[in-house]
């Protein structure tokens, strides 16, 4: 499927409320032409737009991952990081052997992913781990 069904169909697919609310409001125009009672109009605008997206949305949105993290956390994981958290957590290791392990891990990853020719990322690096250390401790 290429060209134009295939740009409508993944306009349908992922745009399905507005293309809805176009429909809602094409029907709320055209129902007091074809029955002749002026209060259609309101009634299906609000029908379909207070009622019906609503339930429709809450129906079609995707679930959350059991573990209660989202998708852009769970696909940056770092799974040393991770490890590291549970032993903590579990009370394995002491603050000050959490504190050295995850200075080496920084610097590991410090050596990994900073440019040479790049100046503050390693800062800035350091600066949002060590924010994340912090949401873990409290």
């Amino acid at each position: 499927m290429t060209g134009l069904p295939a740009r409508i169909a993944w306009n349908l697919r992922h745009r399905w409320r507005r293309v809805f609310a176009l429909l809602v409001v094409g029907g709320g125009v055209v129902a007091p032409l074809v029955t002749g009672l002026w209060w259609t109009l309101p009634l299906v605008w609000f029908v379909g737009l207070f009622v019906v997206l609503p339930v429709l949305h809450t129906l079609t949105r995707p679930l959350p991952e059991r573990d209660g993290r989202g998708d852009a956390d769970a696909s940056e994981a770092d799974p040393a990081l991770d490890a590291l958290r549970e032993r903590y957590a579990r009370g394995e290791i002491d603050e000050r052997e959490f504190e050295r392990k995850l200075d080496r891990l920084l610097e590991t990853e410090d050596a990994e992913t900073v440019d040479p020719s790049d100046d503050g990322v390693g800062d800035r690096v350091r600066e949002g781990i060590r924010r994340e250390v912090e949401r873990i401790r409290e």
